[in-house]
């Protein structure tokens, strides 16, 4: 059993992680723009598209300590506070399947297929017997869950539809939704070695998840000037505006140590270009 981490106290809010939001409101966002180009959207279906989202988000971040239960030390407040937290989790998975439901209802069979895949791949996250963090699937994990199949699920469940032209448009918001999760893993490298934790960029070295994370930043512009040129939208030039966010990311990922900026600088990216990928798309 691993030791256990002193910096962390597991209150409520720390582990709904609420900055990491902007995930699934540009996700599902994303979604919902593209859906509106392929037909009329109800506002209150977009909507609840978001809070479907949100809770899912909410889901994974808070379940996401659960595993610390076998860290030695650990005193029982802690210990309660860690179960509130999967409890709490729980209840929001719960109620985004109630959202997801309420739209298998209305869409059919496609949408609910994607939605127990979801469900499966966050409960899978961190909780046994699949627990894709331990096994340094977690960057993968994200790409796939957080970005394409809830860009794609949130574009079926307002369309009933399954369009491979949206899996492609949501590649990069995907690869910065992954170097989130991979900006956490090099800020975190040092403790989670010691721990035993075996993220990707453990299993690998910190060389290669530097490596990885500045090939997915590289990506997303690449494939978004791909898209638009394979969709014929031009006003995705816009998201240039977001490149210079990028050098201090750079310059960030590139020190040995600390690297406690590269997340919040990562997140910051992730919302510049995505806002400005979404509103190239709805006005494109």
């Amino acid at each position: 059993m691993d030791q256990i981490k002193m910096g962390k106290d597991y209150s409520f809010l720390a582990s709904l992680r609420p900055f990491s939001f902007v995930v699934a409101l540009l996700a599902c966002g994303l979604g919902w723009v593209l859906a509106a180009q392929q037909s009329r959207v109800a506002v209150e279906h977009g909507v609840l598209i978001l809070l479907g989202g949100l809770l899912l988000q909410a889901g994974v971040n808070l379940i996401n300590d659960y595993a610390d239960l076998s860290l030695i030390g650990l005193d029982v407040v802690r210990r309660r506070r860690i179960r509130r937290n999967f409890a709490a989790g729980l209840g929001c998975f719960l109620a985004a399947a109630g959202v997801g439901v309420y739209f298998a209802a209305l869409v059919g069979f496609p949408f609910l297929l994607l939605c127990i895949v979801g469900l499966v791949g966050a409960l899978g996250y961190t909780l046994q017997p699949i627990n894709y963090k331990a096994k340094g699937l977690g960057v993968v994990l994200v790409f796939w869950l957080m970005g394409v199949l809830m860009v794609s699920g949130s574009y079926t469940a307002l369309t009933g539809l399954f369009e491979w032209r949206v899996v492609i448009m949501s590649l990069p918001v995907s690869c910065l939704v992954a170097a989130l999760l991979l900006s956490n893993e090099l800020r975190d490298y040092e403790a989670d070695r010691a721990d035993q934790i075996a993220t990707l960029t453990v299993r690998r070295g910190f060389a290669f998840g530097r490596r990885l994370f500045l090939v997915m930043v590289a990506l997303c512009y690449l494939l978004t000037l791909l898209n638009s040129m394979i969709f014929a939208l031009p006003l995705l030039a816009v998201t240039l505006l977001s490149v210079p966010f990028v050098r201090p990311l750079l310059v960030q990922a590139q020190l040995d140590k600390p690297r406690e900026k590269l997340p919040p600088l990562c997140g910051r990216l992730l919302l510049c270009f995505g806002t400005l990928y979404l509103l190239a798309l709805g006005l494109g």
